[in-house]
This record gives C-alpha cells, sequence and structure tokens, in this order.
C-alpha cells in the first residue's frame, strides 16, 4: 500500500537545525531515523504528520564509544551496528545478545536501539536490556539537556516521556557493566521475525547482585526491583530460584493476545527467569553458554 497522507521532508545537516525545524512544527513534526516502525505508520494513515526530519545526515548519532566511564550509543546506531561492534561484544555482551535476536537480519540492518524504546511497545526488545543496564536517555530540545533514567522513561503501552520538539540524542550506560554477568531470554512463536511473547534480561554482579527485568509482560518493560530484593546475595540453588519465581506475579501483567494466552506468559516466565540466572551466573564465573546463544 502506497503513502497517501502527504508531507513535507526535510534532512538537516546538525542537531541545532533539527531542534529548530521540532520547535517550529511542534506535533507536526516526525522523526525519521531507522524507519522500520515510521515508514510503515505512515503507510497505514496511523500517524499523519506534517513535516518528516530525516536524521541521518547528522554527524556523530551513529557513535558507539566509551566517554570517561559510560558507553555512548548515538540516536543513529542499528542493531547491526551494536552486534558488529567489538566494544560491545567484549565490555557489554549482554547487549550482543539482545541484539542478535531482533527480528531478522534486514530489520537489524535499518533499526535503530532508540527507534526501538522510542516505540515503546511493550514487546521491545531494548527495552528490559537498557534496564538492567540501568540506562540513561539523553535529550536535547529547546529548552535545552535533558536526562531520563531508562526506569522513567517507559510510560504506558507506545508511550513514553520525551516531549514536544525534543530529540533523543543518545543513551548512555556505566562501564561498571563491565564486571557483571548476563543473559537476555526471548520467547517467540518461532524463529526468525518475529516478536517477543515474552522476555527476561537478567545481570548479576560479582557480589551477586541481581537485576532482572522482563518485556511482553505488562504494559511496559519493567524492571523487577522487589524480586531483586529477594534474591539479593545469594548463589543460584533450587530454594532461591522458587523464591524467584514466586515473586514473578508481583511483578507481571501478562495478557491474552494474538501471540500468546496469559497463562502460558506466566508459566514460560518461571522457565525463562530460571534458565537466564543459571546462565548469566554461570557467565559470570567464565562459563556458561556462548553469548548470542538461544536459551529456550
Amino acid at each position: 500500500m502506497p503513502i497517501a497522507h502527504e508531507f513535507d521532508y526535510v534532512k538537516p545537516g546538525t542537531i541545532e537545525e533539527a531542534i529548530g525545524i521540532l520547535a517550529e512544527h511542534g506535533d507536526g513534526a516526525q522523526i525519521l531515523a531507522g524507519g522500520t516502525d515510521v515508514v510503515a505508520q505512515l503507510r497505514d494513515d496511523a500517524i499523519t504528520p506534517e513535516i518528516v526530519v530525516d536524521i541521518k545526515g547528522i554527524d556523530g548519532l551513529g557513535d558507539i564509544r566509551l566517554a570517561g566511564d559510560r558507553l555512548f550509543i548515538g540516536p543513529l546506531v542499528t542493531f547491526t551496528d551494536v552486534i558488529e561492534s567489538e566494544l560491545i561484544r567484549e565490555s557489554f555482551p549482554l547487549f550482543h545478545e539482545m541484539a542478535v535476536k531482533v527480528a531478522s537480519k534486514g530489520i537489524r540492518n535499518r533499526a535503530t536501539v532508540v527507534g526501538n524504546i522510542c516505540s515503546a511497545v511493550p514487546s521491545c526488545d531494548a527495552g528490559p536490556v537498557l534496564l538492567v543496564y540501568d540506562a540513561q536517555v539523553l535529550l536535547l530540545g529547546p529548552e535545552g539537556e535533558r536526562t531520563v533514567p531508562i526506569d522513567e522513561w517507559f510510560v504506558g503501552p507506545k508511550k513514553t516521556d520525551l516531549r514536544q520538539c525534543e530529540l533523543v540524542v543518545g543513551l548512555e550506560i556505566s562501564s561498571s557493566a563491565r564486571a557483571f554477568g548476563g543473559s537476555y531470554v526471548k520467547l517467540g512463536r518461532y524463529r526468525g521475525e518475529d516478536l517477543a511473547q515474552a522476555s527476561v534480561a537478567v545481570l548479576v554482579s560479582p557480589d551477586y547482585e541481581y537485576r532482572v527485568a522482563f518485556g511482553a509482560v505488562g504494559p511496559t518493560p519493567v524492571r523487577a526491583r522487589e524480586l531483586e530484593a529477594e534474591i539479593r546475595n545469594e548463589e543460584p540453588s533450587d530454594e532461591m530460584l522458587e523464591t524467584a519465581r514466586k515473586a514473578i506475579p508481583r511483578e507481571t501483567s501478562p495478557i491474552t493476545d494474538i501471540r500468546a494466552t496469559a497463562e502460558y506468559r506466566a508459566h514460560m516466565l518461571e522457565v525463562m527467569l530460571e534458565r537466564g540466572i543459571r546462565a548469566a551466573v554461570a557467565r559470570l564465573n567464565g562459563g556458561g553458554p556462548e553469548y548470542g546463544t538461544r536459551h529456550i
């Protein structure tokens, strides 16, 4: 189906120019980066902007770099860029593991990590992983810079804390997470290009501080802080894993939809969480499956 809605198109060369255009057009402007969601929404008339602002011509927005003690990920960084980054593969391997499980190769070549969290669908792959990495969302607008912790970013299905006329200019992750073991467990109906029926991200520190986040089992990706507190400083054991499983219903609210029933999601979360914890701890201790391996 062709795009029937008419709109202006502009490709600014600087961030300042892009912010100026956003300020001029307000909610009539639509940012275009990877375009895997935006183009489909334009085609379906789900969005009808006055102007599309293509930011792909702005230098520096595709960077992946260490800046002091923080990993910086620009808004034009694609999932393929993440997969191919030696820095991420060696120092932030959980991020790599998530990226290889996103959709298809064609989508990964175009879709951006920032676009994934801006779409804010409950099943977005980047959400749970950024939550356990305690990422920060960097924003710039007419009123200046703003930083939003990732656990305050998602405010509802397809809704974020992004304000009118603001542009996400990057993500930051503390380099302290390089000492952690991690795992990303994604459940789908089949191998290939499918959204998650459920997902679990786990990070564990050398002193067994756990970070756990879930996707596709609530209105937003969610950090399971109550669960984390109940298993803190414990190595995996049958008793510890049972405690973790019992905490899942307090942290999630799965629904029945076209991809799975609520009951199936709830049951599989228990399996996924146990496998995720065991894999993360094994990797912390120098063993376990290679990052990128399917856990389910």
